[in-house]
This record gives structure tokens, C-alpha cells and sequence, in this order.
């Protein structure tokens, strides 16, 4: 069996115009430095499917569904539509957003269904910032979120870990599953940036670990190992999700925590080796932030080597 990377060309249509940092460029930025590195050799690429109401109804409510899908059909074409001050959509966007959550609900039909031993997804629009009834942070669906729930209902996982290491705490991920007795989430993020929150968990199933800016490297490991490390142990996971926000790189001026490709690879072996004694190294990444293209790529490819243990 090989891992699966999952993708599709409509993740690249969805476009909230000119010099927006969330563009249809990142994911050719991670799947031009995977293809360069030989990773996409070893896995097996799929075409993620659309996302159904089924699958989406376990984490969003269901009039949020009806009310997202109204405007995205009356968006013309060649125009923008505003969400929020930093999110809008296209015409390709409500497509766009459908195929990013399909991604999850298909690579977890892989790896929960015996298919494949890990999945990277490498997909936009993100989605950590999604809430039950919102939208917003350049998110329409919590990818990962639809991913759990379709893990605990289809597969009856018990105990999942979500990871969440992007440099903004993962508001619409804790909103959607805080006091879940089926999972554990662990956000490191920085302090005092959107979405201003992620201080004090909403749930006992939240580690939530606050950094200051410029923390760099040694920090956010310590942290890891302090916090992260035994509440995982503790819980003994049999299932990982990660949402892979790669914008706190040193590069990248969307956060200010200063880490670099060595972190993300270190942080990503720290998952797999809970994930290989726990879960039977089931894995379920999935790609959120991360606007420094050249920082994003490497950063992932980092992650993914590791992930699909070609280290």
C-alpha cells in the first residue's frame, strides 16, 4: 500500500483576487517541490471528490450549509463576493471548497478503511477556521472536522488526535469539536494574532498552547515535548489528523514565530512516533496555512517525508 496524496485541479480556482495571500499558487507550490523530491514517486494521487451534505452536516450546521450554498450560487461570474474582510469567493470557490472536504472524507475511507497506511491532502480552500455556523479566515468548511466526524461515524474511531501546528490557533476546529469525548486537540499557535483566542480552551479535550512572537525553534519543541507529548500518551490516539499550517516559517509574514523546515520535519517525526505506537500509524494530514510559497514548499515536502516515512 501506498500513502495517498490527494488533490484536484478545482482547489485552484477558487481565487480571492489579486495579491491575496491565500492564492491558487500554493498548491502548485507544494506539489512542484514534492514532484522535485521524488515524494510523489511513493504515494498513490487521487482526485479528491466532492463533499456531500451527509458529510458535512456532522460538522456544520445545517443552516450555515443551505445559507453558504445560496450566495455561492448567485456569485457572476468573473466577480468576487465578501465573506468577511479577508475572505471572499468566485464562482469556482463553492466547488472548490467541496472537493477540500471530499479530500478529507476520501483519505480517511483510505487510511481508517485499510487502503492506505497515511494521506497528505493538499488542498485550498483551508479550513481550521471554519466554525459550526461561519465562515472566515479564508475558510468555508473545516476540512479536518468533516474528516473526524466521518472517521467516528463510518469507521466508529473512538479515540482521534487532531494536530493542529499552523501559526493561527485553529478557532473553527475547537469551536466544532470542543468536548468531543472521541477526540483530543492540540493547537500550538501564536499569541495575540487572528483569531485573538485559543488562551483558555472552550473543552477539557483542548491543549491549547499559546507562544509568544519570535519563539522560534527550541520553544515550540519544548512545548511540544511538555504538552503535547503526554497529553497524547495519556489519550493513545488510533487515529491522527494534523492540520498543517506551514505560516509560522521564518518566511513567511503572516506570523512571527520564526521556525523553519527542521521544525516542521521534527514535529511531524513526534506525531508519527505516537501515531506508530498508538494508531497503527494512521495519519490524516491535510494542508491550512502558509503564504511564503518557496517556505510553504519545502516546508511541506518536510512533512511529508517524514510522513510517509521516507526519512
Amino acid at each position: 500500500m501506498l500513502p495517498a496524496y490527494i488533490t484536484h485541479p478545482d482547489c485552484q480556482k477558487h481565487d480571492m483576487g489579486p495579491h491575496h495571500p491565500e492564492c491558487p499558487e500554493r498548491i502548485g507550490a507544494v506539489n512542484d517541490q514534492l514532484l522535485m523530491k521524488g515524494l510523489l514517486d511513493y504515494m498513490d494521487q487521487c482526485d479528491a471528490p466532492l463533499a456531500t451534505r451527509e458529510q458535512l452536516v456532522r460538522a456544520h450546521s445545517g443552516f450555515y450549509l443551505d445559507e453558504f450554498a445560496e450566495i455561492a450560487q448567485q456569485v457572476p461570474d468573473g466577480k468576487l463576493v465578501q465573506i468577511d474582510p479577508d475572505t471572499s469567493i468566485n464562482e469556482f470557490s463553492y466547488q472548490a471548497a467541496l472537493r477540500s472536504a471530499g479530500a478529507l472524507v476520501m483519505a480517511v475511507d483510505l487510511v481508517a478503511g485499510g487502503k492506505a497506511p497515511s494521506a497528505f491532502c493538499n488542498i485550498r480552500p483551508p479550513g481550521h477556521h471554519a466554525e459550526r455556523s461561519n465562515a472566515g479566515g479564508f475558510c468555508f468548511f473545516n476540512n479536518v472536522a468533516v474528516g473526524i466526524r466521518h472517521a467516528i461515524a463510518v469507521y466508529g474511531v473512538e479515540r482521534i488526535a487532531l494536530i493542529d501546528f499552523d501559526v493561527h490557533h485553529g478557532n473553527g476546529s475547537e469551536d466544532i469539536l470542543f468536548n468531543d469525548e472521541h477526540v483530543l486537540m492540540c493547537s500550538i499557535f501564536e499569541k495575540n494574532i487572528y483569531p485573538f483566542c485559543g488562551d483558555v480552551p472552550m473543552g477539557k479535550n483542548m491543549v491549547n498552547v499559546g507562544l509568544p512572537s519570535r519563539s522560534g525553534g527550541d520553544v515550540f519543541r519544548q512545548a511540544v515535548l511538555n504538552q503535547w507529548i503526554p497529553a497524547l500518551e495519556k489519550y493513545q490516539p488510533q487515529m491522527i489528523f494534523i492540520s498543517a499550517g506551514f505560516d509560522g516559517h521564518r518566511e513567511d509574514d503572516m506570523g512571527n514565530l520564526g521556525l523553519v523546515e527542521a521544525d516542521y520535519e521534527w514535529v511531524t517525526k513526534q506525531i508519527m512516533r505516537i501515531a506508530d505506537r498508538f494508531a497503527q500509524g494512521r495519519v490524516v494530514s491535510c494542508l491550512e496555512g502558509g503564504y511564503a510559497l518557496s517556505a510553504l514548499g519545502r516546508s511541506a515536502a518536510a512533512h511529508v517525508r517524514v510522513l510517509i516515512g521516507a526519512d
